[in-house]
């Protein structure tokens, strides 16, 4: 169990100690993938459902490879093949899917707050995967794993989020973590993607790069979602790329041993450069990897109850 709940919805709410609790459990899965047998018993004879509204790629794909592993027939719903498309509204999805004894529901869908509410109306344990540009409580628990494996510890580190964080739910997410674990948060934007009083989350707020980069241990760039916006919050992308983008010369003004992450998919040449994506100090191929250990972990909890 997530402390007294049943579900994982969001990092705000989450306990330090079950946040360590989980990045323990990571090593352990991580172990796992990394062998050449792959294969636990873990999720044998339970039932393991995907509802995403939203598309995806990592997210999706991880849970659905981390269940099958751990001995699960993991099951992918799309609401363009599911009764959605007829209709049918999302607590009487979710209830149709639970009566068919789910044990865990995945789910992602573009409103805030709709992981909550399903969870309220379900007897299966439901982990968020990203709620509108509310949390992402997932990904911002395996960047953690990331720093902490890179690192060996949050405190006091420098960490620089760059990019649209008004429209993003893995910054939200990160910044409530990190400051739990220690780290010294900073975002960096187009003063039109950083939300009004975003300070009181802790942050400290930078429009020039180049001051925000200045002695950075973790570098991690967001992508523009221009899915979620309506235009006008910056000239256009090479303007973006221009002024905010993450190059080789930018990331010179990092620490020295400073890792560069980016939670994917990347838009090259945007919000960094394809030698960025590439360099050695580069840990965002691994972020996927540690993606499938940290989900596998989280669905092992799941059904500790």
């Amino acid at each position: 169990m997530f402390g007294n709940s049943k579900d994982l919805l969001g990092i705000r709410d989450l306990p330090k100690s079950e946040i360590i609790d989980i990045l323990d459990r990571t090593v352990e899965m991580k172990k796992i993938i990394m062998s050449k047998n792959r294969r636990t018993t873990d999720l044998q004879g339970r039932t393991v459902n995907i509802l995403f509204y939203e598309n995806s790629t990592r997210t999706r794909l991880s849970f659905e490879m981390g269940a099958k592993m751990m001995g699960s027939t993991a099951c992918n719903i799309s609401s363009s093949g599911s009764s959605v498309a007829k209709g049918e509204n999302l607590i009487d999805t979710a209830r149709t899917i639970d009566v068919m004894q789910t044990d865990i529901l995945i789910m992602r869908h573009g409103n805030s707050g709709s992981a909550h509410l399903v969870a309220k109306n379900v007897n299966a344990s439901v982990i968020n995967g990203g709620d509108g540009m509310n949390e992402h409580p997932t990904q911002a628990l395996y960047d953690a794993y990331t720093i902490r494996d890179k690192k060996g510890d949050f405190k006091g580190l420098k960490v620089v989020i760059v990019g649209d964080i008004s429209h993003s739910r893995v910054a939200r997410s990160n910044i409530w973590l990190l400051n739990k674990m220690g780290a010294n948060v900073s975002i960096c934007g187009p003063k039109t993607l950083i939300p009004a009083q975003i300070e009181q989350m802790g942050v400290k707020v930078y429009n020039d790069v180049e001051k925000a980069l200045d002695g950075a241990d973790v570098v991690m760039g967001l992508r523009i979602q221009l899915e979620r916006q309506k235009g006008g919050f910056f000239p256009n992308v090479d303007e973006y790329a221009k002024v905010w983008g993450i190059d080789e010369e930018r990331l010179k003004l990092a620490a020295p041993d400073a890792i560069v992450m980016h939670p994917g998919p990347v838009n090259r040449e945007v919000e960094i450069t394809s030698f960025v994506y590439e360099c050695e100090q580069s840990v965002i191929d691994e972020q996927v990897t540690n993606g499938v250990a940290l989900r596998m972990g989280l669905m092992k909890k799941a059904i500790e109850r």
